[in-house]
């Protein structure tokens, strides 16, 4: 170890997603076993095992779920016979109904879905939706007070309710009946409402435990109106659509209730007699692709509260990356930054000249939106690299709070923040000189609403779920705040839960990448949450082709050598722009998607991950010795570099203080301290040094323009 390496200034070093791998165990045998029922490639079968389907009854149960019959949620949800008497009891008696909804994307289409139902029916019946900016989320006491002003004698709350314990008990001192409809977590003390309908209160075996608010909203409109003997296709349509935009924008998991009717709600909307939905995708450019039905015609209506399907199913069908990143967005962005008003008549007008004025409203407001976004998040970006980033590994959770963001998109940027670092993100903005109000995001193994509720004394509104939430505190209390955070970040965090996990399902060769074979995948559609977009992998690809497009992104040629054969396809890369250039060899995990270009139809890879290829010890065994570096590493400057040590190839770590972390290539214990007399050995694989291989591989990649 007296062979010092020496630092070489010339180039930066590489800068790759900093991000952990996560490949599912391959089960080939079970996946050829499964291909006997589904007739599909090993590949697809090994897809549905890793989303938990392992015998033929459960593939056909999934293959087929726009088909299923369901339980009835009269049975499920006991309080939603009371809820259908005091609605008709309301109706019958022309009594004054109120609906208090939410601001984001299924706050408002439950909102729409409800207006829509109720008048149908015959009710009487108007709505109000907090100011995100002035009140923030939930029914308060002023909305309650109006409402009775007005003479309303029935609240209906979507999307919110359960945790405004206050609200809700002085609408009853005021002798209002109120019925709960929500879907966040459970707090500690239940409102006194008269009925709540929420899936977190069921049993958790029941196929409706996974639905938003949009979904509680419409078993309990449909209910009514089969109730009321009112429930023709038009309506029950109308209100499936609602269903599925919310569902999908509000990130629902897209199994048991909801992907059995989002299924068929995403074949109904590209016809959609809604005025408002028709204008959202003219206005969006969403065009629907080749649909993918399954089998059957004919359905038990009250079993399953859902319209039967239609005799001859549409031609074409959008699939939910359709609204998640594109009719989502341009509703969301209105609860965000402007007036919810504006898409509740969206989606409730029967005007097509006023859906198309706010549509137009809604792509301008979008645009707006991603401007504050792109400029929130890189000062935020400033701000972690310059007081936080170091800290990050004692911190495991990241606090940050500026004044003049706007605080309608300071929960995207959070999103954002967390796939760039790694760990929780709880970021605020000052309302005034003595209050914060935030949002916050977590990683899979942070539950964000048992962290508020860990920081109660400290906060005043908080609400949410396991991936997010919202908070409001006292300016006076944020720095209590950060170290309590800490505090429970550092209960269920370890260091190696500090990257961004990346799921991947299987290894492919670019050769299995065709289009036949996307064609195949659309067995797994409605792809979402707890039902991902496949992800797959590629050991060693080239990058032949790379440059930078729109506002940031990578644009890319990759190919492959398999048996003397070579197989090139493209793949972009979103806001990518600060790992360019690429190391020119690399593993690769991605998602795939359709490009259409002057009538052609090609499969491209979407990036989601980068790394420098696992046989990377062969790679750099391979060139001629000492291949030496210098780099940054935590805002400490560190050299590398890779030296023979006899008849093999070491890399060899310098620190500042003169201590050398040696290990040879494919060996996973390594020598650490000043000379091979006084070192220990230490597992390499352990975070603290894993980590900084991985930093010193990077740098080192740049040497060298070919493996």
């Amino acid at each position: 170890m007296s062979d010092q390496p020496t630092p070489e200034f010339s180039r930066p070093r590489q800068r790759l997603p900093h991000q952990r791998w996560q490949i599912s165990p391959q089960k080939t045998e079970l996946a050829q076993k499964l291909g006997e029922t589904t007739n599909l490639p090993p590949l697809i079968n090994q897809l549905l095992i890793n989303r938990g389907i392992e015998t033929p009854e459960e593939a056909q149960t999934f293959l087929d779920s726009g088909y299923q019959v369901l339980p009835s949620p009269l049975d499920d949800f006991p309080d939603l016979a009371m809820s259908l008497e005091l609605l008709q009891s309301a109706i019958v008696s022309q009594e004054k109904i109120a609906i208090c909804g939410d601001y984001d994307a299924d706050g408002m289409t439950s909102t729409a879905l409800l207006l829509r139902g109720l008048r149908w029916l015959g009710a009487q019946v108007d709505y109000a939706i907090p100011s995100r900016m002035h009140e923030g989320y939930g029914i308060n006491k002023r909305i309650v007070e109006e409402f009775h002003s007005e003479g309303v004698r029935l609240i209906l709350t979507v999307d919110n309710g359960i945790s405004a314990f206050e609200p809700i008990a002085r609408a009853r001192e005021l002798g209002l009946k109120v019925i709960i409809t929500d879907h966040h977590d459970i707090p500690q003390q239940l409102p006194p409402a008269d009925a709540i309908l929420n899936p977190k209160l069921i049993q958790e075996s029941s196929p409706y435990r996974g639905i938003a608010g949009v979904g509680v909203a419409y078993i309990l409109a449909v209910s009514l109106a089969q109730k009321l003997g009112q429930a023709n296709d038009g309506i029950l349509t109308s209100m499936l659509e609602l269903f599925t935009l919310g569902t999908i924008a509000d990130l629902a998991p897209l199994i048991g209730v909801n992907r059995h009717w989002v299924k068929r709600g995403l074949q109904y909307l590209p016809k959609s007699k809604l005025p408002g939905v028709q204008a959202l995708i003219q206005m969006s450019g969403v065009q629907a692709s080749g649909a993918k039905g399954g089998q059957g015609d004919t359905e038990n209506l009250n079993a399953t509260v859902s319209p039967s399907p239609p005799l001859h199913v549409p031609a074409s069908s959008l699939k939910p990356e359709d609204i998640g990143f594109r009719l989502g967005p341009r509703i969301n962005a209105i609860g965000r930054i402007a007036d919810p008003q504006i898409v509740i008549e969206l989606l409730t007008t029967d005007d097509m000249g006023i859906a198309l004025e706010r549509a137009m409203q809604c792509e301008a407001i979008n645009r707006q939106r991603r401007e504050m976004c792109e400029q929130i998040e890189q000062q935020a970006i400033e701000i972690v690299e310059m007081y936080h980033s170091a800290s990050l590994p004692q911190d495991r959770v990241l606090v940050i709070v500026q004044p003049n963001w706007h605080h309608g998109v300071i929960g995207i940027v959070a999103s954002r923040l967390v796939e760039r670092y790694g760990v929780p993100v709880f970021i605020g903005t000052y309302e005034d000189e003595g209050h914060i109000r935030g949002s916050a995001r977590g990683i899979p193994e942070f539950h964000v609403f048992d962290a508020l509720e860990y920081c109660q004394d400290l906060l005043g509104k908080f609400g949410g779920h396991k991936a997010a939430g919202g908070f409001s505190l006292l300016s006076e209390n944020l720095a209590a705040l950060r170290s309590r955070l800490s505090e429970f970040a550092n209960k269920c965090l370890e260091l190696q839960h500090l990257k961004p996990l990346l799921k991947i399902d299987a290894e492919a060769n670019l050769s299995q990448i065709h289009l036949e074979f996307y064609q195949q995948l659309n067995v797994l559609e409605p792809c979402g949450i707890d039902n991902p977009d496949p992800v797959f992998w590629t050991p060693n690809v080239r990058v032949v082709e790379q440059e930078t497009v729109g506002k940031g992104h990578l644009k890319l040629s990759l190919t492959q050598t398999l048996d003397n054969s070579h197989y090139k396809i493209k793949a972009i890369a979103w806001r990518w722009r600060d790992y360019f250039p690429l190391p020119p060899r690399l593993d690769i995990a991605y998602k795939l998607r359709e490009n259409y270009f002057n009538g052609n139809t090609t499969i491209e890879l979407e990036l989601l991950g980068v790394r420098l290829p696992t046989q990377s010890h062969i790679f750099f065994a391979s060139r001629p010795t000492p291949l030496r570096t210098s780099f940054e590493y935590h805002q400490r400057h560190y050299t590398c570099g890779i030296y023979k040590n006899g008849s093999v190839s070491e890399l060899r770590i310098g620190n500042p203080e003169g201590k050398i972390l040696a290990v040879q290539l494919g060996h996973n214990i390594g020598l650490l301290g000043t000379s091979r007399q006084d070192a220990i050995e230490v597992d390499v694989f352990q975070p603290q040094y894993n980590n900084i291989i991985e930093a010193a591989f990077e740098a080192l990649s740049l040497l060298s323009t070919q493996y």
